[in-house]
């Protein structure tokens, strides 16, 4: 009972995650713009995504535009996209596999062992995608750190971390911890068969005649 109420709350973890790394790849406040310097102007918010950069005003008007070519972006934001889509991918095949090796789905076959291993197949294959969401991110925010500290860019193109990175970075963690949980379910090994043993006293199978 315990192992299963283990597998629920490490799928529900992970599907929370999956929700958190979509959230977080669509919306575009991926960075913001940096107010710092003497001239700090507020009436307009810069905010850049993975595949749309927007503009919000003081009056509440938002303007969004979308990348025109993929050739144009640079390296870091493409990679950044492709890992981020396999991260995803990857987690919904590994939620896939795990809904069949769970023991409260019928999925699998009756086989308690098989089913455990299927669970743990799929947990890892949850810590693979979370794992590539996590290089993502990271590598998105190194890249804004660099631009940040860089004493060459221009105070006006300068900007740090948006709200979306947060919550694509909450979803891999939600998805560690809920691949980590599944993963933990490990098949437990066949029972020895204990056989008799043998008696090695001699028996005297012979009769005494007189």
């Amino acid at each position: 009972m315990a192992n299963s109420g283990l597998q629920i709350l490490g799928f529900a973890l992970s599907l929370l995650g999956l929700i958190g790394l979509i959230v977080g790849t669509i919306l575009p406040q991926w960075k913001m713009s940096a107010y710092v310097g003497d001239n700090i102007i507020t009436a307009v918010s810069m905010y850049q995504g993975l595949w749309m950069s927007c503009a919000f005003q003081s009056t509440g008007q938002i303007q969004c535009k979308v990348y025109d070519s993929i050739l144009q972006l640079d390296s870091a934001l493409q990679a950044t996209r492709a890992l981020m889509i396999v991260g995803i991918i990857v987690t919904v095949a590994g939620l896939g596999v795990a809904t069949m090796g769970m023991k409260c789905t019928n999925c699998g076959g009756d086989d308690k062992n098989k089913k455990s291993r299927i669970a743990m197949t799929g947990g890892i294959v949850l810590l693979i995608g979370s794992l590539c969401a996590t290089i993502a991110c990271s590598w998105y925010a190194n890249n804004i750190i660099k631009e940040f500290y860089n004493p060459f860019a221009p105070v006006n193109s300068k900007y740090e971390f948006g709200s979306a990175i947060f919550i694509a970075w909450a979803g891999a963690f939600l998805d560690i911890i809920g691949g980590a949980m599944l993963a933990a379910t490990c098949p437990k090994g066949k029972p020895k068969v204990k056989y008799p043993i043998a008696s090695t006293r001699p028996t005297s199978s012979s009769k005494e005649y007189v």
